[in-house]
C-alpha cells in the first residue's frame, strides 16, 4: 500500500515538474515574442519622430512666415511646403547634374583610394598584421555587421515613403494629432499634457533651426577649405559633410573618411591637410555652433548623448543615431516636466509652514 502510494506521489511530482517547465518555456517565448515586438514598434516609433519633424519644420516656417507678413495661416502653411520643395528643386537644378558626376566620380575611385590607403598601411610596421586581422571571415563579419547597421524595418525607400507621409499627415492638421493626444491623458492632467506638448514643439523647432544653419555653414566652409586646398570634387564632399553633420559626434567623423581619401590621392601631407581642416571645423562646430544651439533647446550632456547614439544605433540602425538627438531631447524634456519640477514643488510645499 505504502509502495503505491508512493508511485502515485512520484506521478504527481513528475506531473508538477512538466507543468513548470511548461510554464517556464512558455514565459521566456512570450517574454523574446515581447522584445521582439517592443523592438520593431520602437522602429515603428522613430519613423514617427522623423514625420513628426517634418511636420515641425514645416509648422516653424509657416509661423516664422506668418509673424512677417500679413498672410493668413492656410498661404503661410502653402508657401512653407511649395517654397521648401522648389527651393530644393532650384538646388539640384542648378548643382545637382555637378554634384551627381562628383559622386559618381568618387564611387568609382573609392576602390583605388581604399587600395592605395592598404598599400601605404602595410608599409607602417604593424601595418600589414593589422590588415591580416581584419582580412578574410573577419572582413566579411565587419560587412555583414554594415548591412545589418543600415537595413530597416521596411527597407530604405520603404522608409523614406512612410515617413514622407507621416510628415505630410502631421503637416495638413497638426491640431488634429495635437487634441488626440490631449484626450488620452485624464481631465486633471490635459492642462499639464498641452503645456509639455507646446514646450516639446519648441524645443524641437529650435533644434531643426540650429541644425539647419549649422548643416549650411559646415557645408560652405568644408566647401571653402577644400577648393582653397585643391581637393577635387570639392562641391560633393561639403554636400556630404553638411549633411552627415546632422548625426553629432560620429557624422563628421564619417565625412571625413571619403575626404582624407581623396588627398592621399595627391600625398600623405594632403590627406593630414584635410584631416586637419574638418578636425578644425569640427572644433568651431562644437565650440561656437553646438552651444548656441543647444541654448535654444535643452542642454544635452555630451557623454549621454554619445549613450544614446549607440543605444539607438544598436536597436535600430542608422535611424537610431541620426533621431538620437530629438529623442534624447524629449526624453529629457518629459524628465524634466514630469518628475524633477514636480518633486522640487513637492520639497517647496513641504518647506512652507
Amino acid at each position: 500500500m505504502s509502495f503505491i502510494n508512493d508511485d502515485t506521489g512520484s506521478k504527481q511530482n513528475d506531473s508538477l515538474f512538466l507543468k513548470r517547465v511548461f510554464m517556464g518555456a512558455g514565459a521566456i517565448a512570450l517574454l523574446v515574442i515581447l522584445i521582439l515586438i517592443i523592438r520593431v514598434a520602437f522602429n515603428v516609433m522613430l519613423m514617427v519622430l522623423a514625420g513628426t519633424l517634418i511636420a515641425v519644420y514645416f509648422n516653424g516656417l509657416a509661423d516664422a512666415i506668418e509673424r512677417y507678413t500679413p498672410l493668413n495661416r492656410r498661404i503661410c502653411m502653402l508657401i512653407s511646403v511649395i517654397g521648401t520643395f522648389a527651393i530644393i528643386g532650384l538646388l539640384f537644378w542648378f548643382m545637382g547634374t555637378k554634384i551627381q558626376h562628383q559622386v559618381n566620380a568618387l564611387s568609382e575611385d573609392f576602390p583605388r583610394l581604399l587600395a592605395k590607403l592598404e598599400s601605404q598601411v602595410r608599409e607602417l610596421p604593424f601595418g600589414a598584421k593589422m590588415l591580416d586581422n581584419v582580412s578574410g571571415n573577419d572582413s566579411q563579419k565587419i560587412m555583414n555587421t554594415a548591412q545589418n547597421f543600415f537595413r530597416t524595418s521596411f527597407g530604405v525607400l520603404g522608409d523614406i515613403y512612410i515617413i514622407i507621409f507621416l510628415g505630410i499627415f502631421f503637416t495638413v492638421s497638426p491640431s488634429l494629432y495635437k487634441n488626440g493626444i490631449i484626450r488620452l491623458v485624464p481631465r486633471g492632467g490635459q492642462p499639464k499634457a498641452k503645456e509639455i506638448i507646446n514646450r516639446l514643439s519648441l524645443v524641437l523647432k529650435g533644434w531643426l533651426k540650429g541644425m539647419m544653419i549649422a548643416m549650411v555653414l559646415i557645408a560652405i566652409l568644408s566647401f571653402t577649405g577644400l577648393t582653397i586646398i585643391g581637393i577635387p570634387m570639392a562641391l560633393a564632399l561639403a554636400v556630404i559633410a553638411g549633411i552627415l553633420n546632422f548625426i553629432p559626434n560620429f557624422g563628421p567623423i564619417m565625412a571625413m573618411v571619403p575626404a582624407v581619401l581623396l588627398g592621399l590621392v595627391d600625398s600623405t601631407q594632403s590627406a593630414i591637410i584635410v584631416a586637419a581642416l574638418y578636425i578644425l571645423i569640427q572644433t568651431l562646430e562644437s565650440n561656437i555652433i553646438t552651444p548656441t544651439i543647444q541654448r535654444r533647446m535643452i542642454n544635452l550632456p555630451p557623454a549621454l548623448l554619445i549613450i544614446s547614439q549607440l543605444l539607438m544605433g544598436t536597436l535600430s540602425g542608422a535611424l537610431g543615431i541620426i533621431l538620437a538627438t530629438p529623442m534624447l531631447a524629449i526624453i529629457m524634456v518629459l524628465v524634466e516636466e514630469l518628475y524633477t519640477k514636480e518633486n522640487n514643488r513637492d520639497d517647496v510645499e513641504a518647506a512652507m509652514p
